[in-house]
């Protein structure tokens, strides 16, 4: 994005006040980025802030889809990396409107964009946006190790072991059912119990984890 576009200005200061607490000011500037806009994709861009500042589910998915629909009018690589985030908005909206086939639907195309999407920390953000929305809408079946690994990630958040957390939650949290996500989280798993490091209960649990998923891996 130009950071010299007066839009694209409009919208930074709009999420400087989001960040500040302020959600009247973010508005604000967000509505005057939109009314701002000379075209559709300054337009996209503003109508994807407007969309987290309205008042109804309903406001909020007529925004998104607007959204939806000037990316699709631009049509061009401005708005490539764009579509994860757009679909998982668009999936979001309709899953708080009871919405679920049509919620399922846009969290797996926005599953089939990701690799479009920023290779850094908001693609990841994008991620687990989606994994969650597929978990919710039954767009990812469980895995077979599901249960043990919600528990003994339970444990490791009671115990405060950041440094396990930090190797099991980004392929736990960002697995969206595919398996490539699986072989990811098996490393994920298997790095831990190399590590040795988790208490005898704790880890004959990763143990029996990652016998649950080896039963799921192609490679079993």
């Amino acid at each position: 994005m130009d950071p010299n576009n007066a839009v694209i200005q409009l919208c930074v200061r709009g999420m400087r006040e989001e960040a500040e607490g302020r959600p009247a000011d973010a508005r604000a500037a967000f509505l005057r980025a939109w009314n701002a806009a000379t075209d559709d994709y300054e337009r996209c861009v503003a109508a994807h802030y407007l969309a987290r500042h309205q008042p109804t589910p309903e406001e909020t998915l007529r925004w998104n889809q607007q959204c939806l629909d000037l990316a699709d009018a631009v049509g061009d690589e401005r708005v490539g990396g764009f579509y994860a985030s757009l679909h998982t908005n668009m999936g979001r909206a309709h899953q708080a409107l009871g919405h679920v086939e049509q919620a399922r639907r846009h969290y797996r195309l926005a599953a089939a964009h990701l690799a479009d999407a920023p290779d850094d920390g908001y693609g990841e953000w994008v991620r687990y946006g989606i994994a969650e929305g597929l978990r919710a809408t039954g767009g990812a079946a469980p895995r077979p190790a599901e249960e043990t690994l919600r528990d003994l990630l339970n444990a490791l958040c009671a115990r405060a072991d950041l440094l396990s957390l930090c190797l099991l939650l980004p392929a736990y949290v960002g697995d969206l059912g595919g398996q490539e996500d699986l072989a990811r989280l098996d490393t994920a798993m298997r790095r831990l119990h190399a590590t040795r490091r988790l208490p005898d209960e704790e880890q004959a649990a990763l143990t029996r984890a990652i016998d649950a998923l080896q039963g799921a891996h192609p490679s079993a």
